[in-house]
């Protein structure tokens, strides 16, 4: 079956899911937006298998994005899940690009500059910070 690439609109409601894009063609991939849902590990599933499929089988140099505004805690687990699986591939030679953009001009931005940089840590995974 060939792989497909991956569109989900991010809306508010109860809870705020964040927007998915991941470009199979192109190989660039963005979760942005808010993430704060029920059941994160269900959400964001797809996307690990997604994203394992087009390193393992297309092998095409990956650039993902994070533009966040806003994560939860379970967000934030699965967001480690994805950098996790990025670093496996990009060790086996597999050419990876993470892009982490944050608002300059958030008072808070300093805390998400932090919170990336423990990401970092607990991964092993070089993310580029980029201020929007």
């Amino acid at each position: 079956m060939k792989l497909k690439s991956i569109h989900i609109d991010g809306h508010h409601g109860t809870y705020y899911i964040p927007t998915i894009d991941l470009d199979v063609e192109t190989g660039i991939c963005e979760i942005s937006g808010e993430s704060y849902l029920e059941d994160t590990a269900s959400f964001y599933a797809p996307v690990v298998d997604w994203l394992d499929k087009y390193c393992s089988k297309i092998k095409k140099p990956l650039n993902f994005n994070f533009n966040l505004e806003y994560y939860n805690t379970s967000s934030s687990k699965c967001i480690v899940d994805i950098m996790s699986l990025l670093k496996k591939h990009s060790d086996m030679g597999l050419e990876i690009t993470v892009n982490w953009h944050y608002d300059a001009d958030n008072e808070d931005f300093e805390e998400e500059v932090e919170e990336v940089e423990d990401f970092m840590l607990e991964t092993g995974l070089k993310i580029n910070l980029i201020p929007k």
